[in-house]
């Protein structure tokens, strides 16, 4: 079996999930509390890849999430114990609930069958929050994970998904990070190491190929 052959394997559309991490305005759209990191996403083209690969998703059958940071006006169960959380509490957009910033960004659509899984602390779209229990009930096994940043939350859903027995594929050119050529490097040097690592036309394609998929 070749590696593409064992791609299309992996992501059996009935038992594969794709998770959007962090693509939100407040972090990637217009208004973005880190233009820096909005910037990037749009420059290297992994906001439009994400709604592709979205799209692809929605016709392909696949379950969609998308994993949202936010927190309370008041703070209240944020954490407060790393430098990065101290520099979030003082940028001048704040994730708030319920306001622009913590919807999920154009392009990307976000049908009636996804699911949006918020979490108002900690570092990972995946550890503490429901995304587990909620892949699991729908019988996922695989997940592509996209989204930003490449830095620190993508990573940190990538070990989590491992550790939990899901296989992992990585969309190198649907993540996003900075400065920008820390994104190549992370990927070779360590989310090749416990995850698949895929192109955005090769996870469509792998989409493509199964039977009854609309991509």
């Amino acid at each position: 079996m070749s590696a593409y052959e064992r791609l299309v394997a992996q992501l059996d559309p009935a038992s594969t999930a794709l998770l959007t991490v962090e693509c939100q305005e407040g972090v990637v759209g217009a208004d973005s509390a880190l233009p820096e990191l909005a910037a990037q996403a749009t420059k290297s083209g992994a906001l439009r890849n994400v709604a592709l690969l979205v799209d692809a998703a929605h016709l392909a059958g696949v379950q969609v999430l998308h994993a949202v940071a936010e927190r309370r006006p008041d703070g209240r169960g944020a954490n407060h114990n790393a430098r990065l959380f101290r520099a979030a509490a003082r940028l001048p957009v704040q994730q708030v609930t319920g306001t622009p910033a913590v919807r999920v960004a154009a392009p990307i659509e976000v049908a009636d069958s996804d699911l949006v899984v918020r979490r108002l602390h900690g570092l990972s779209p995946v550890a503490g929050t429901e995304v587990d229990a909620l892949l699991r009930n729908l019988g996922c096994r695989s997940v592509v994970v996209v989204g930003v940043s490449a830095n620190v939350a993508v990573p940190g859903a990538v070990f989590d998904l491992v550790n939990l027995g899901y296989q992992v594929v990585v969309g190198a050119d649907a993540i996003a990070g900075v400065p920008a050529d820390y994104v190549p490097a992370m990927v070779q040097n360590t989310l090749a190491l416990v995850a698949t690592i895929a192109s955005t036309d090769e996870v469509r394609g792998c989409w493509m190929r199964q039977p009854g998929s609309r991509v």
